[in-house]
């Protein structure tokens, strides 16, 4: 994850700013964090964040969130190779 999107506090940021409570285009925001968070965001994508967020509460729960849950499972999935078989398998598949 990019260290420099970081996220303001909620509640200092609320009493500073006037920030939004609602999100008018949440599933779009929401397809924008995903892609930040696996590395697949574009800069104008990240840009275009870091800016919303600065004054969208549900945005920045959100990546929170979804920060959170990724994190969480990064650390508790084992990672293992996948067996030689397994691979000459679905490469075959894949060419037949």
């Amino acid at each position: 994850m990019n260290a420099s999107l970081t996220t303001p506090s909620v509640e200092e940021g609320a009493e500073k700013q006037n920030m939004k409570h609602t999100c008018e285009h949440h599933a779009e925001c929401m397809k924008i964090i995903q892609s930040i968070l696996d590395d697949e965001a574009t800069e104008a994508e990240k840009d275009h964040f870091r800016e919303n967020m600065d004054k969208c509460i549900p945005c920045i729960e959100s990546y929170r969130l979804e920060k959170c849950i990724k994190d969480s499972l990064n650390l508790k999935i084992e990672k293992k190779p996948c067996p030689q078989s397994i691979l000459n398998t679905i490469i075959s598949k894949i060419n037949s």
